[in-house]
C-alpha cells in the first residue's frame, strides 16, 4: 500500500526511516502541500474559512488565490477584521500528519533533513532511524511583533550555556539556539502587526523569504527552510509606529486588504456567532432583531463618527462585547426584580456604553467632549439611524400641514408630563409608565402591529428615544434611569442632571 492511501492510525504505526521509505513516501514543501489540499477541498466543495462572514466575494477569493500562487501573505487591514483568525485557520489546508526524524530540533524532513542532529542520526541509524509523527496543529507558530523583538529571537544565536554545557568550541553548529523561524520549518509562521518590527530585524527576513536560508552569528550554514509566511499590518501603523520596508513588502508574494462588515446582517451574523453568552442568558433573556440591529449601528457611526480616529478602525470587538454587556444589563435587572425572564429594552443599552468607551481612539475634538459622552452620542444616533426604517421620518412630518403624526404624543409632554423610565424597573413597572403616554401604542399598533408584547414596548421605548433624538421631546439621563419631558420646556428649565444630547 502506497503513502498516499494509508489512514492516519496506519500512518502513526510507521516508527524508522526504512518503513516510510518503503511505502514510497514523497514530501512535499509546505506551499505545495497547502496548494494541493486547496484544490482537493475546492473540488469536494468544501469551504475552511466558512465561520468568516462578509468576505466570500473579497478576501476569501484573494487568498485561494495566494495560496494557489504558493505565495507568501500580508493581511493588511485595520483592527478587528479576522486577520489573524484567517492565518489559524490555514492549518486546515496541512495534512494531518506528516513525519519528522525524531527529537529534531527543526522538524526535520526525513528524507531531506536540514539539522546537524538529524544528518547525525541517519549517518548512525540507517534505516532504523527512529521517526515520530507531527500533527498539523503544532505546524503554526505566532509571533507578535513588538520593539524589543531581537534577531535572535526570531532567527537564533550561540547560546554560551549549551557550548560551556557540551564542551563545544563556538565554531561547532551545535551551539547554536534555533529562533522561531527555523523551528517553525516545515509549517506556518505568522508575524503580526509586522510594521512594528524594527527595520533592522525586517532586513533579517530578507534570504528567508527569497533564499529560504539564514545566517546566524557567521555561520556558514545553508539552510534551505521550507516555511509559510503570512504577515497581519494595520495601515495606521505605517505612519504611527513603524513601518514595513520596502524590500520586504517587495518579498511579500500577496498583499490582501481586509474590510468592515458591509451590511448590518453581516455584523449580526459575526457579532452572535462570536459572542461568548452563559447558557442560562440564552434561556431567560429574549433580544429582539431590533436591538441587534442597534448594537451593529453603533459600530456603523462610530466609523463615521467625526470624534473617532478613522484610521485606528473601529474593532468588531465593540460589537461583540457591547451584545454581551447588553444582555447582561438584562440579566442584572431581571435578577433584582425576582423574574424568571425578561425581554431587552432600548434603556438596557445603558449597559454597552463601558464596551464602546475602551475600544474607539478619539480625535483632539472626541477627547474634549469626553469617552463617556461620546458613547452615548453613539447610541443616539444608532437610535436616529433604525428610527426612520420602523416609524415616519419626524422631520418629514414637521412639514407636514393638518393633524401630524406624533402631536398627540408631542402634545401630552407640552401640558407637563413627564415618564421616567428606571434601570431596574420591574416589567409592571415599566408597562405602565409607558402606557400612561397617549398616541404611543397607537402608534406602534398602526405600523408594527408586532405580535410578541414583549416587542410591543419595547417599541414604544424606541419610539420616545427615537423622538427625543429628532428633537421633538427631550431625553435626560437621570441616576436610576432615563427621563422624557417636553423639549423646550426643558431649554428653559434645564434639569441639574447632564443632558444625554
Amino acid at each position: 500500500m502506497q503513502y498516499n492511501e494509508l489512514s492516519a492510525d496506519q500512518k502513526l504505526k510507521i516508527s524508522t526511516l526504512g518503513e516510510l521509505k518503503s511505502i514510497g513516501y514523497i514530501p512535499k514543501s509546505i506551499k505545495q502541500e497547502l496548494r494541493d489540499n486547496l484544490i482537493k477541498f475546492k473540488k469536494e466543495g468544501k469551504n475552511i474559512f466558512e465561520s468568516i462572514w462578509g468576505y466570500e466575494d473579497t478576501v476569501i477569493p484573494e487568498i485561494e488565490r495566494a495560496i494557489l500562487s504558493r505565495h507568501n501573505i500580508n493581511f493588511l487591514g485595520l483592527r478587528g477584521q479576522a486577520k489573524t483568525r484567517m492565518a489559524r485557520m490555514m492549518t486546515e489546508l496541512l495534512d494531518e500528519y506528516i513525519p519528522t526524524i525524531k527529537d529534531a530540533p527543526l522538524n526535520d524532513n526525513p528524507l531531506a533533513p536540514i539539522s546537524k542532529f538529524a544528518r547525525d542520526q541517519i549517518n548512525e541509524h540507517g534505516g532504523q532511524t527512529p521517526i515520530s509523527w507531527m500533527h498539523q496543529d503544532e505546524r503554526y507558530t505566532e509571533k507578535l511583533a513588538t520593539p524589543d523583538v531581537t534577531i535572535a529571537d526570531l532567527i537564533g544565536d550561540v547560546d554560551p550555556i549549551k557550548a560551556a554545557r557540551l564542551k563545544l568550541p563556538y565554531s561547532d553548529e551545535r551551539v547554536i539556539h534555533f529562533g522561531l523561524v527555523p523551528r517553525s520549518h516545515r509549517g506556518i509562521f505568522v508575524i503580526n502587526e509586522l510594521p512594528d518590527l524594527q527595520a533592522r530585524i525586517q532586513v533579517a527576513l530578507f534570504n528567508i523569504l527569497q533564499e529560504g536560508d539564514i545566517q546566524i552569528r557567521g555561520f556558514k550554514l545553508r539552510m534551505p527552510l521550507d516555511v509559510q509566511f503570512v504577515f497581519t499590518a494595520n495601515p495606521e501603523d505605517y505612519t504611527n509606529r513603524g513601518s514595513i520596508v520596502t524590500p520586504l513588502k517587495d518579498r511579500i508574494g500577496s498583499q490582501i486588504i481586509t474590510h468592515y462588515p458591509t451590511s448590518i446582517e453581516i455584523g449580526k451574523k459575526i457579532t452572535e456567532q462570536e459572542a461568548q453568552l452563559a447558557a442560562s442568558q440564552k434561556e431567560t433573556v429574549e433580544v429582539y432583531d431590533l436591538a441587534k440591529d442597534l448594537i451593529e449601528q453603533i459600530a456603523v457611526e462610530a466609523r463615521d463618527s467625526e470624534y473617532v480616529d478613522a484610521k485606528s478602525g473601529v474593532s468588531a470587538r465593540l460589537t461583540i462585547s457591547a451584545y454581551e454587556n447588553l444582555v447582561s444589563a438584562c440579566e442584572r435587572r431581571m435578577l433584582m426584580s425576582n423574574d424568571t425572564q425578561t425581554n431587552v429594552r432600548v434603556s438596557d443599552f445603558i449597559g454597552v456604553i463601558p464596551s464602546i468607551t475602551g475600544k474607539v481612539e478619539l480625535v483632539y475634538e472626541g477627547e474634549q467632549e469626553g469617552p463617556g459622552i461620546v458613547a452615548n452620542n453613539l447610541v443616539g444616533k444608532a437610535i436616529r439611524s433604525q428610527f426612520i426604517h420602523y416609524f415616519p421620518n419626524p422631520e418629514k412630518e414637521r412639514k407636514k400641514e393638518g393633524e401630524r403624526l406624533y402631536s398627540t404624543i408631542k402634545e401630552w409632554f407640552e401640558r407637563g408630563n413627564r415618564v421616567d423610565i428606571l434601570f431596574n424597573a420591574s416589567e409592571r413597572e415599566y408597562q405602565k409608565e409607558l402606557k400612561k403616554i397617549p398616541g404611543l401604542e397607537k402608534l406602534v399598533d398602526r405600523f408594527q402591529k408586532p405580535a410578541d408584547k414583549g416587542f410591543k414596548y419595547f417599541l414604544m421605548e424606541f419610539a420616545l428615544f427615537g423622538l427625543a433624538e429628532y428633537s421633538m421631546l427631550s431625553r435626560h439621563r437621570l441616576e436610576r434611569g432615563v427621563q422624557f419631558k417636553d423639549f423646550f420646556t426643558s431649554m428653559f428649565n434645564l434639569p441639574d442632571m447632564k443632558d444625554d444630547e
